[in-house]
């Protein structure tokens, strides 16, 4: 099911999203198009899937893009155990992220200048 809806939205795989040298991550699939953005996730484990990571990718994809998440859809899918959970994302929860990694990433890197001196 993974592959097959992969293709069918046109999506790209392992694709990197990067924000900064202290917060980045690779998303299985992706795609944005016609002001929706689709992140799709497949887990072999056991392990029940999280889709908080699935809102950190948007967040960052988000960032690096300059998307406002009020103005576009959020559709976030796990695909594990032949089964899909399919979520739409709240630009509330998307935005919070956003704003807690621009909030870390300033902390980390006065940190960095810190240790430095």
């Amino acid at each position: 099911m993974y592959i097959n809806d992969a293709i069918r939205y046109r999506m790209n795989c392992e694709q990197v999203l990067f924000y900064s040298e202290n917060c980045f991550g690779t998303a299985d699939a992706i795609s944005f198009r016609y002001r929706t953005l689709r992140i799709f996730d497949l887990k072999t484990g056991v392990v029940p899937g999280s889709v908080h990571q699935l809102e950190i990718y948007a967040a960052l994809f988000c960032l690096e893009y300059d998307i406002d998440p009020f103005k576009i859809s959020i559709e976030l899918r796990i695909y594990q155990a032949d089964e899909v959970i399919v979520y739409d994302a709240d630009p509330e929860d998307i935005a919070f992220i956003m704003e807690k990694i621009q909030e870390f990433d300033q902390q980390i890197e006065q940190l960095k200048i810190e240790e430095e001196l």
